[in-house]
């Protein structure tokens, strides 16, 4: 049965797809906003901040240490898969995800942007040097026994809700090459997207003739800033997802269902045996 939505993306022949938290929480990674685009919980941490400050570093480490278990295994759901299988499809220019955890390429999709960088890696801010989450987990567990078995909520994109603990006692590993600050290799709020990144997502813009937002409420400008651009050079913009967008005003199609329940069309449907 054709929808509004199916239509739309039928008629499009290269759409440029921008993701947000809406599509992982299926996995069960918790979304930062609610219906109405407002924090449900205190806003991430702030790049100067933890830069500038080791209790901050202190903080964000101690709770990654519990966040980050559950995230690293979080595994796709059919939001993912049907947007791999557009792709399969030739439909897809690029898809621009502003989530972290990239389970858009697990689940198979290949021309994907990882707006914001990705959970899976830690950055030195001195050298430069990637190195891989998992191994940085081992470190930060034998540099602090036992905190492993605080019990913790968890939160949005590795992040675990630990209160009334003092993180003084915390100990964060330099890096082991020049001694160098460790950050997960994202983009915190207050920090800037690389230049590079943004001038490829503009190029593949202008590549599309659709746009299509999947689970994002587009409240953060690094991804409203495309659908924005898009409106502007007259590409149509439908965007699915539930409660109000930055972009609602923009918006040629407004979908408010189920991410995974909206584009099960796209997966093959199987027959009872």
């Amino acid at each position: 049965m054709s929808t509004p939505l199916a239509d739309f993306i039928d008629r499009a022949r290269r759409l440029f797809v921008l993701t947000g938290a809406g599509c992982s929480t299926d996995s069960g990674i918790p979304d930062y906003r609610d219906a109405d685009g407002q924090w449900k919980r205190t806003p991430p941490v702030n790049y100067q901040d933890f830069m500038g400050e080791a209790a901050t570093r202190q903080r964000y480490w101690a709770r990654s240490l519990l966040g980050w278990p559950r995230f690293g295994q979080a595994q796709p759901n059919a939001t993912h898969a049907a947007l791999a299988a557009l792709e399969a499809r030739g439909k897809v220019e690029v898809l621009l995800t502003q989530n972290v955890d990239c389970l858009h390429q697990r689940a198979g999709s290949a021309a994907v942007i990882d707006l914001h960088g990705r959970l899976d890696q830690v950055r030195c801010m001195g050298c430069e040097t990637r190195s891989n989450r998992e191994a940085f987990q081992q470190a930060l567990l034998a540099a602090n026994p036992g905190w492993d078995r605080l019990d913790a909520a968890q939160a949005p994109d590795g992040d675990a809700d630990l209160e009334g603990v003092d993180f003084s006692t915390f100990n964060v590993p330099a890096c082991p090459t020049c001694g160098g600050i460790l950050k997960p290799d994202v983009v915190f709020f207050g920090e800037n997207v690389p230049r590079a990144r943004v001038d490829a997502v503009h190029a593949h813009l202008q590549q599309a003739d659709a746009v299509l937002v999947v689970g994002s409420s587009l409240m953060v400008y690094s991804g409203y800033r495309f659908v924005q651009a898009a409106a502007k050079a007259g590409l149509p913009v439908a965007a699915l997802n539930i409660g109000r967008t930055r972009a609602d005003d923009l918006l040629t199609l407004k979908v408010e269902q189920s991410c995974a329940e909206a584009l099960s069309f796209l997966l093959p449907t199987t027959t009872p045996a």
